[in-house]
C-alpha cells in the first residue's frame, strides 16, 4: 500500500511539473509580441542574441512566469497548513482574512513611503524587499484577531471561525480602499490594479524578495506537515503522543502567515488557489499531508500560471488582472465545497 502510494505521488509530481512546463511554454512564447520556440530556445541558451528577444523574455515573460508559480507554490502550501491546523477543508487565507490583513498592511507601507509598484525598478529595491515584513505584521494581525474571536471554551469554534474570517476580511479590505482613495491619482491605480491581485508588472526584485520567506518558510512547513496528520485526530490523542498542541499550531500558523504575506506583497491579494490546491492534492495523492504538501504547491503554481496566461491571452491587447481569473474559477469550487460539506 505504501509503495503504491509513491508511486502514485511520483507519477502525480512528475505529471504536474509537465503541466508547468507546458503552461509556461505557452506564456513565453504566446502574448502581443508571438514568438516561436527557436527563438525562445535561442535566446535563453545565448545562441544569437537578440536584443527585442531578450527584452520579452527576461524582463518581461520570465519574471511573470517565475512570480506566478511561486505564488502558487507559497498559497498553496499555506492552503494546506490552514485547513490541516482548522481542520475545516473550507480554510483558505483569502477567506479567513490573512490576505486582506497582509494586503491592508502593505497598502499602508505604499501610502507612506509612496511606492508605485507599477513603475517599481531597482531604484525601489530597498522598499520592495521591506514589503513582506509589512506584509507578515498585516497578516499576523488578521490571524491573531481571527482566532482570539473563534476560540470557544479553548477550542476553535469552526463556525465562528470563517464567519469572523468573512468579517476580518471585509474590513481589512474597506481600510485598504480607504487609503488608496488618499492617493495620488497615479499610485492610487498602482494600488487598485495591485489589489486585485496582478502579477504583469513582474520584475526580478520582487523574485528576490519573496524567494528568502518561501525557501525557509517552505521547508519549515514541509518537515513539520506530518503533525498536520496527527491534529486531525482528537485532542486528547494528541497530546497523549507528546505533541506541544497550541505550540505547534502557532508556529505553523506563524509560518503559513509568513507564507501568504510573502506571496501578498508582490501579487496582491489572490484568493482560493489556498482553497482549492490541498483538495485537488488530496484527491490525487491520498490524505498524509507529507505527500500533500508538495502536490499542492506544484497545484498552486499550475493553477497560477494558467490562469495568468488566459488573463494576458482572453482580452489581448486589455489584461485581466490574475486575482480575477482565479475568483472566476475558484468561487463555483468553494460553493461545490460548502454544499458537499453539508451533504
Amino acid at each position: 500500500m505504501h509503495k503504491n502510494t509513491s508511486r502514485v505521488f511520483v507519477l502525480t509530481i512528475f505529471i504536474l511539473m509537465l503541466f508547468i512546463v507546458g503552461a509556461s511554454y505557452l506564456h513565453i512564447t504566446n502574448g502581443v509580441f508571438d514568438m516561436s520556440v527557436i527563438d525562445v530556445v535561442k535566446t535563453l541558451l545565448r545562441i544569437e542574441p537578440n536584443p527585442k528577444f531578450d527584452l520579452v523574455i527576461f524582463e518581461f515573460r520570465l519574471p511573470r512566469i517565475v512570480i506566478a508559480a511561486l505564488v502558487g507554490i507559497g498559497l498553496g502550501m499555506a492552503g494546506v497548513v490552514l485547513q490541516g491546523i482548522t481542520r475545516n477543508g473550507l480554510a483558505d487565507p483569502g477567506i479567513l482574512g490573512i490576505n486582506a490583513g497582509a494586503g491592508a498592511a502593505v497598502v499602508i507601507f505604499m501610502f507612506f513611503f509612496q511606492l508605485n509598484l507599477v513603475t517599481a525598478d531597482m531604484s525601489s529595491w530597498v522598499s520592495i524587499l521591506m514589503m513582506p515584513m509589512f506584509g507578515f505584521v498585516g497578516g499576523a494581525m488578521a490571524a491573531a484577531l481571527i482566532f482570539s474571536f473563534a476560540l470557544k471554551n479553548g477550542h476553535l469554534d469552526m463556525q465562528r471561525l470563517i464567519l469572523t474570517g468573512i468579517a476580518i476580511n471585509s474590513g481589512f479590505g474597506a481600510l485598504s480602499l480607504f487609503l488608496s482613495l488618499k492617493m495620488n491619482a497615479q499610485d492610487y491605480e498602482s494600488a487598485a490594479v495591485w489589489m486585485a491581485g496582478s502579477i504583469y508588472n513582474a520584475n526580478w526584485i520582487f523574485v528576490a524578495a519573496m524567494l528568502p520567506w518561501l525557501i525557509i518558510l517552505g521547508f519549515y512547513v514541509y518537515r513539520k506537515s506530518y503533525l498536520l496528520d496527527y491534529f486531525q485526530l482528537e485532542e486528547d490523542s494528541i497530546t497523549s503522543l507528546g505533541i506541544a498542541v497550541e505550540k505547534e499550531k502557532i508556529k505553523l500558523l506563524l509560518a503559513s502567515v509568513g507564507l501568504v504575506s510573502a506571496c501578498v506583497s508582490v501579487s496582491g491579494s489572490i484568493g482560493f488557489i489556498g482553497l482549492m490546491a490541498p483538495h485537488i492534492a488530496k484527491q490525487l495523492v491520498g490524505i498524509q499531508h507529507r505527500y500533500v504538501m508538495p502536490a499542492s504547491a506544484l497545484i498552486g503554481a499550475c493553477l497560477l500560471v494558467i490562469a495568468d496566461f488566459i488573463g494576458k491571452t482572453v482580452f489581448a491587447p486589455s489584461e485581466l488582472a490574475v486575482g480575477i481569473v482565479v475568483s472566476i474559477i475558484g468561487i463555483p469550487y468553494f460553493l461545490y465545497l460548502l454544499v458537499k460539506s453539508k451533504a
